[in-house]
């Protein structure tokens, strides 16, 4: 008769093991979700009805005949059973007597290399695994170069279906080898080599009898007793603000989960972006206070004083800071099908701060095989490069090196709201909090009413041939000619200075408005009112230039000519070379024009003089006051 449980001793036991995270990656077809499946079912962590599901499933999508095919554990999407392939990333929890493990199964293929950094990004150790057959892959340099990166220190080399090549050692010495000349210097604090056969199980669980050259652990025993705990606790105190908890009049705490460091009632802290500063009162948590809270527990923070704190700020030891600017460099890896345009403004997120940022320089991009740097203008799907980014207002930060939480960052494209890139930053550049605004005694306000009229840009945006300069031009003649203050930023004219140095892909085109939106800037500063006729082809940089103003300063005039019109024109000749292949990047060819979806003024020109156009506009501008 077996003794009975004692749940409660078994729950403690279960709460203080260790708890590891780590990930497979590799390679397409190296055997990672075979891998995991193997470890689940030799572990006995399988229940009778999985086991039972795949057995079933093994029938209608196995690859490997009558036997159980254990990637399909974890390959869970239709479409991955289907084609034998990870395109997800697959989250499997499993425990032994001796610790706790989430294990992330990543894809392999190249498309994916998004999803498998998404995997790292939380890992403490990556199971690089190799096809013996095949040997160390760019892919399997990309994920170890993306792990590096990550912060991942920890690395098991799995020489998979070395059983294929007829379990022999020097196969295995030799990828051995080739892989530790490649990762030499990514940093890693250690490296185990283990060949084994997912398929058949050998050295999985236990090590193998027919590899007795093979003197190493079993991965299971490995994973068991590798120390990868984080020391984020000996880390100075950090709290991103998730929310501020105000239930009642009484009560008022800003609640989040501690990234590093630990902290006790009585700590002076202070919010890292304002510099006020004030010491802990209480640590509230569901069941009840604590004396001391530390690196991953969430709780609610009472402080002495009634001092601003908002979600996104960080609580910090006042000797202790984050970094606080607004620039600083990074590496990148980018993620979306549409390439990196540098000037382009994103919504970037550290914690649950979300800021308006730009990558405003790409340094290089970087070679995975070689690690050697190489010019760039753009970033293109799982590429990682290397630049300076630029935020709207300072945010409190810390190098990616020293805190995962507070150092990584993800990129937002503002109008799909989809990630586009991860970064980690690496340090800031204090340039924007040594160089400030220089208070002038005669400002926009004063130059305005000097001139009797609004300072504004009238943006106008078309296609090449809409007529946008000539009905530019027009609008100046007529407001100069009542004595108004203008001046007109023609594109054509700009590329012969001010933009001489760029040229026509979509980085440069983008660019090529964040120079004008600034200039333009600065002529409202000056009281005028700028008349900008640039093709401006993409939504972001005509918002971009627009939220460079204020509320009512920026008129988006869009010259809706339809392109056969245009092309029927050709002032220039422009639209029968770019048809001919002659100029490339050529907007409304081989390059899109975004239609403005929020324009103040829609000129329509067909059937119309240029002049009854600029008429209509200077009516517009007298109804909306800006001149009298």
């Amino acid at each position: 008769m077996t003794a009975p449980l004692d749940l409660k001793a078994y729950l403690a036991q279960q709460e203080n093991k260790s708890f590891l995270r780590f990930l497979t990656c590799g390679s397409v077809d190296d055997g990672k979700s075979t891998l995991i499946g193997r470890l689940l079912y030799d572990s006995k962590l399988l229940f009778e009805d999985h086991l039972s599901a795949l057995e079933k499933d093994s029938k209608k999508f196995g690859t490997d005949g009558e036997n159980i095919d254990f990637a399909l554990l974890v390959d869970g999407l239709e479409a991955e059973r289907e084609q034998g392939i990870t395109i997800d990333v697959a989250y499997r929890f499993f425990a032994t007597d001796k610790r706790k493990f989430i294990v992330a199964d990543t894809p392999g293929h190249e498309q994916y290399t998004r999803n498998m950094a998404t995997g790292a990004s939380n890992s403490d150790l990556a199971v690089v695994l190799i096809d013996a057959r095949k040997g160390v892959l760019t892919q399997s340099r990309r994920h170890s170069y993306i792990c590096s990166l990550l912060g991942i220190r920890h690395i098991v080399l799995a020489v998979n279906k070395i059983d294929l090549v007829g379990f022999n050692q020097v196969i295995f010495d030799d990828i051995v080898k080739d892989y530790r000349a490649f990762a030499e210097n990514l940093g890693f604090a250690s490296l185990v080599p283990i060949p084994i056969s997912a398929r058949y199980g050998d050295n999985v669980i236990s090590r193998s009898p027919r590899m007795p050259w093979y003197q190493g652990p079993a991965l299971l025993d490995h994973l068991n007793t590798v120390d990868a705990e984080s020391d984020l606790a000996a880390r100075p105190f950090r709290m991103p603000v998730q929310w501020v908890n105000r239930p009642n009049l009484d009560f008022r705490g800003f609640s989040g989960t501690i990234a590093s460091g630990a902290v006790r009632p009585g700590d002076a802290v202070v919010v890292a972006g304002s510099g006020r500063t004030s010491t802990v009162a209480r640590i509230v948590t569901y069941d009840g206070d604590l004396d001391e809270a530390s690196a991953g527990d969430a709780v609610t923070l009472c402080l002495a004083d009634e001092i601003d704190v908002s979600r996104g700020d960080v609580l910090a030891p006042a000797a202790a800071r984050p970094e606080v600017s607004d620039q600083f460099s990074a590496h990148m890896l980018w993620m979306a099908e549409d390439e990196l345009l540098p000037g382009r403004q994103y919504l970037l997120k550290v914690g649950a701060k979300t800021v308006p940022a730009q990558v405003t320089e790409l340094k290089h991009k970087v070679d995975v095989n070689t690690f050697e740097h190489l010019a760039a203008k753009t970033l293109h799907l799982n590429e990682v490069g290397y630049g300076n980014v630029s935020l709207t207002m300072p945010i409190a930060f810390d190098p990616y090196r020293d805190n995962r939480d507070t150092g990584g960052f993800i990129l937002i494209d503002r109008f799909t709201n989809a990630t586009v890139a991860a970064g980690m930053i690496d340090f800031g550049l204090r340039r924007a909090t040594n160089v400030h605004w220089q208070a002038l005694d005669v400002h926009k306000r004063a130059r305005a009413g000097l001139n009797h009229q609004k300072p504004a840009v009238l943006w106008f945006t078309g296609l090449s041939g809409s007529g946008k300069s000539t009905i530019a031009n027009l609008v100046e003649k007529a407001l100069f000619a009542e004595g108004r203050h203008t001046y007109i930023l023609d594109g054509d004219n700009v590329r012969h200075g001010l933009n001489r140095d760029l040229g026509f892909t979509d980085a440069d085109r983008v660019e090529n408005i964040r120079r004008v939106g600034e200039t333009a800037k600065l002529f409202v500063d000056a009281g005028l009112i700028v008349l900008v006729s640039f093709i401006s082809p993409f939504r972001s940089e005509r918002r971009m230039a627009r939220e460079l103003l204020a509320p009512g300063e920026f008129i988006e005039i869009f010259v809706d000519t339809p392109i056969e019109e245009c092309m029927r024109r050709d002032p220039k000749g422009l639209y029968e070379k770019a048809v001919a292949g002659e100029i490339a990047n050529f907007t409304g060819i081989s390059s899109p024009y975004e239609l403005p979806e929020t324009a103040e003024m829609v000129v329509k020109t067909q059937g119309r003089t240029p002049q009854d156009c600029a008429t209509e506009i200077v009516r517009f501008l007298k109804k909306r006051d800006i001149v009298p």
